[in-house]
């Protein structure tokens, strides 16, 4: 990275910048993790950009594309997929699109994730909006500072916005969606957690765990965006009896069945920007 971090986001806007003339500029960015991978589809006049590096790019049942367009009467752009600590990509990597996102003129984000439930109460199928976070993975603003984006020490007091919180509230109270609230564990897998670890998490205070999320998440806050997160409930990593298993084909498969009321709370949401 040059002496200046600025300096490494520049190549990718300026080709943003060539792609949305004669285009609207978004205004709200979307990342369509686990269970809004559908939400891709109801977008109006999608033009998708595929986001790779190398020969690589997101997996876990992501398209990995940005796709820009229109959906609830807003100009969005949605990462259809996202990029994984445990996939091998930097911090740095990571924050990139966030980083762009807030360069062309985003100042809302979305995002969303499949996780596994600590709290005893939570089931499979449970939506989470997210409230607060406890972060085990590396923070992606270690290093030189974005000045020109953020300041050095961002307070973290309250990172998920609780005016878009109330909105989802009162979105899903009358589309008849029940809703969880609670607190965000991020750790960097690839391994699930063990017994032993989920009680720890749970006794930190944490509600349900994933691999994802909060690197993005820190980052569209020091970038002075307004945040809503949602976790789909795709396992129960609180039953630590013998036959508790995890496997990822089943996480997908649960995301799935949760896109239809995840794509109408997000798209109703963004009518209410």
């Amino acid at each position: 990275m040059s002496d200046n971090p600025f300096t490494h986001y520049l190549l990718p806007y300026n080709y943003l910048s060539h792609i949305f003339e004669g285009r609207p500029k978004p205004t709200v960015g979307i990342i369509l993790g686990s269970g809004l991978g559908r939400l891709g589809d109801s977008i109006k006049d999608p033009f998708a950009i595929p986001l790779k590096r190398g020969a690589s790019q997101s997996t876990i049942g992501h398209k990995g594309n940005l796709i820009l367009g229109s959906l609830g009467g807003k100009q969005v752009a949605a990462m259809q997929g996202r990029f994984h600590y445990y996939e091998g990509y930097s911090m740095d990597e990571i924050a990139l699109p966030i980083r762009i996102m807030k360069m062309i003129g985003i100042n809302t984000l979305l995002v969303s994730n499949a996780a596994g439930a600590l709290n005893p109460d939570y089931r499979v199928g449970d939506l989470m909006v997210i409230t607060d976070h406890i972060n085990f993975m590396p923070n992606p603003l270690i290093g030189p500072n974005v000045n020109m984006q953020g300041p050095r020490f961002p307070d973290m007091t309250e990172v998920y916005s609780r005016r878009l919180r109330n909105l989802v509230a009162q979105e899903a109270e009358a589309m008849g969606i029940a809703l969880r609230e609670g607190v965000y564990v991020a750790e960097t897998g690839p391994s699930y957690e063990t017994p032993a670890e989920y009680r720890m998490f749970r006794m930190l205070g944490g509600d349900a765990i994933g691999m994802s999320t909060v690197p993005e998440v820190i980052v569209a806050h020091h970038c002075g965006m307004e945040v809503f997160g949602i976790s789909v409930i795709t396992n129960q990593s609180n039953d630590l009896g013998e036959d508790c298993k995890n496997d990822e084909n089943d996480v997908v498969v649960q995301a799935d069945k949760a896109s239809e009321k995840m794509t109408g709370l997000f798209t109703r949401l963004i009518e209410k920007l």
